[in-house]
């Protein structure tokens, strides 16, 4: 091999540099871009666990022949004129969090986002730092509970890409931030200032992204740090147990996935005469075909088609200024802690 070169010593002033990543996009909501997409994040071994051979035949000869086409037709639903939701809101939190850094920092700093699977890539991300003379990287993967299928892949993704260069920079990153105050304070917020526009409703569904309940067992952090932001939230918002609950969503295959799940909660509430819920997605830092689609749609019509009446869904914190704020708190106690004079 031969390894890429050189250091980064050219006439630029040195800088941090710091990744912003989030999970990714297609290019586009054609079938042949969500299938490349796909093809992409189901065959990382992070997050389908399934002997190598044996999920390769399945995903090609089966997932990859059927779900691009479905898929296309949500993601279709969810395009914007900019583009994927995900990819749009990302770009615009990286600009706010240049602009934040640049006010609060005493050393030059470049932000570059990044997606784990599509554009822009990873490799990309960390060029352009490396192009800009950044001797040391901060990655923030976007997802504040850690789980070895997003956090884990994220590094495995940087780690390939420094396997290639010949002169490595200092490394910083931050693996989780789940029970962070100003997360959690964020959250709190979104929530009331949502209540000021829409009435507070019988149950807040706190749903978070499922995972199969072997990883967990296996020792996956993922499912007790949702517990624990989502019982954090609700003791900031002064909820009674019976106002609130916490489920997962977005399971596939037949396996069983951590529980309980969010599409049978919501339909036996509606059964069970629950009037109104709102909905909240607090392991998703930006809006996205989960959130829109499944939550925002898909879920509400399980609820109201079980006999439920009112159904709202609170977005995800996005480029929303207490988020940008927890982004910057992040990096700079990342910066302070590497600069002896800080």
């Amino acid at each position: 091999m031969r390894y890429q070169g050189p250091a980064p010593q050219s006439d630029k002033p040195e800088c941090t540099g710091v990744l912003l990543t989030n999970l990714g996009t297609p290019d586009s909501p054609a079938t042949g871009d969500v299938r490349r997409y796909l093809k992409e994040f189901l065959g990382d071994p992070r997050v389908v666990e399934i002997p190598r051979l044996l999920w390769w035949l399945i995903l090609n000869g089966v997932i990859l022949n059927t779900r691009p086409k479905r898929s296309a037709k949500a993601y279709q639903q969810v395009w914007t004129d900019e583009g994927s939701p995900l990819l749009a809101i990302s770009k615009k939190q990286a600009a706010a969090l240049q602009s934040r850094l640049d006010e609060q920092s005493d050393t030059p700093v470049k932000v570059v986002l990044a997606m784990r699977y599509g554009n822009p890539s990873i490799e990309q991300g960390l060029e352009t730092l490396r192009e800009a003379n950044a001797q040391r990287i901060i990655v923030l993967p976007l997802y504040p509970q850690y789980s070895a299928t997003t956090t884990a892949s994220t590094f495995d993704a940087i780690a390939a890409v420094f396997n290639r260069w010949r002169w490595l920079p200092e490394l910083n990153f931050i693996t989780h931030y789940h029970d962070h105050p100003k997360y959690i304070a964020a959250l709190k917020n979104s929530v009331e200032r949502f209540w000021q526009s829409q009435p507070k409703p019988e149950k807040l569904l706190l749903s978070f992204h499922g995972i199969p309940k072997d990883y967990i067992d296996a020792g996956d952090p993922y499912y007790q740090q949702c517990l624990e932001t989502a019982q954090q939230l609700a003791q900031q918002l002064g909820l009674a147990d019976s106002e609130w609950f916490c489920s997962f969503q977005s399971r596939v295959g037949t396996k069983e996935w951590i529980k309980p799940y969010t599409d049978s909660t919501l339909k036996q509430w509606g059964a069970e005469g629950v009037a109104g819920v709102h909905v909240i997605c607090p392991g998703f830092s930006a809006d996205c075909l989960e959130t829109i689609e499944e939550i925002d749609e898909e879920n509400r019509d399980y609820f109201l088609g079980a006999g439920g009446k009112t159904y709202h869904y609170i977005p995800a914190l996005n480029d929303e200024e207490e988020h940008i704020d927890l982004m910057a708190e992040l990096i700079r106690a990342r910066i302070t802690n590497n600069n002896p004079s800080g």
